[in-house]
């Protein structure tokens, strides 16, 4: 499969792919990631929302702030009903919406308690569009390893697009992780991963096996330099 050439041929990907994931599981919790510099979000996070809805969902956008949903109510107006911040949602949800696809829009680190109330509290699907909830501030320790294994785990990939340097990783449910390596004519498929592949997993595969050993052994030397100082 060819890397999306532009945002529009991601969009063509990524609906079908969270279909794919919600019909699959149509309470889970999913994640949607397009991490390109500099994208806005909301104009997506909406052309998403009526994606799902004419393909028979009934979809509510959550914005991190009241900024960002007033926003959204007004660039779009047929839809603003159906945009509401996390803080409200959280307070009072409205009336027969338990079952709602609820998209989460970029939600970060401070974000992480309202999420996973709405979460807990929520029957339908979640989806976070470009969401951050682990916070580096909580990186190691007690705290960070308990909401890996709980909160966090339960987040599947329906759809991510990543650029690298010098590569791009890609994914779409159900189909495996996707790396592509920047060449002079272009990105060209390298090789798949079944699960989300770890930075030394795409390191290893841009440089081959003999650097990747020629790699580790360097830094296994420096580690025993430090170790004898």
């Amino acid at each position: 499969m060819t890397l999306p050439a532009d945002l529009a041929s991601a969009e063509q990907e990524l609906v079908p792919a969270l279909a794919s994931a919600l019909a699959a599981d149509g309470a889970g919790r999913w994640t949607v990631e397009l991490r390109f510099e500099g994208l806005r979000l909301a104009p997506v996070a909406l052309r998403l929302q009526t994606a799902l809805t004419e393909g028979g969902r009934s979809c509510r956008l959550l914005f991190a702030d009241a900024g960002a949903t007033a926003l959204a109510q007004r660039d779009a107006p047929t839809l603003a009903d159906r945009c509401h911040s996390l803080v409200d949602w959280q307070r009072r949800p409205p009336a027969g919406a338990t079952d709602d696809l609820l998209l989460l829009v970029a939600p970060g680190p401070p974000d992480y308690d309202a999420v996973e109330a709405i979460a807990a509290a929520h029957a339908g699907a979640l989806v976070l569009l470009n969401g951050r909830l682990e916070d580096a501030g909580v990186g190691i320790g007690s705290v960070a390893r308990d909401r890996r294994r709980g909160f966090l785990a339960v987040w599947r990939s329906a759809y991510a697009l990543q650029p690298l340097v010098g590569a791009a990783l890609a994914h779409g449910h159900p189909g495996p992780w996707r790396l592509y390596r920047l060449d002079p004519d272009g990105y060209r498929p390298l090789t798949t991963f079944e699960e989300r592949p770890t930075a030394e997993d795409v390191d290893g595969a841009l440089l081959g096996p003999q650097e990747g050993v020629r790699q580790g052994l360097r830094g296994l030397e420096r580690l025993v330099n430090d170790l004898g100082r």
